[in-house]
């Protein structure tokens, strides 16, 4: 796996599930691996990487570390106003 920084911008709760269903598969890890080490059933990790809008800051946070991934929140970059036809 390529170590490099890679930062992901998030507009969907479907885009979280994809990034994490990659990172667990990148990491060669199962649901059941991810599931035990979270202290959770494999139907919970599924239903996370299917159904993420139920995912709380909390399991996020659990999961991210886990999968050796941070959760950053920062400014926006201001939109540069663009010239009207």
């Amino acid at each position: 796996m390529n170590t490099a920084s890679k930062e992901q911008r998030l507009t969907t709760p479907g885009q979280v599930a994809d990034i994490l269903r990659k990172r667990r598969k990148a990491k060669g890890l199962s649901q059941t691996d991810v599931a035990f080490k979270l202290g959770v059933s494999q139907a919970r990790v599924s239903a996370i990487e299917s159904a993420p809008a139920s995912l709380t800051l909390e399991r996020l946070i659990a999961i991210a570390n886990l999968l050796d991934l941070e959760v950053v929140l920062r400014d926006r970059p201001r939109k540069t106003a663009t010239a009207a036809w």
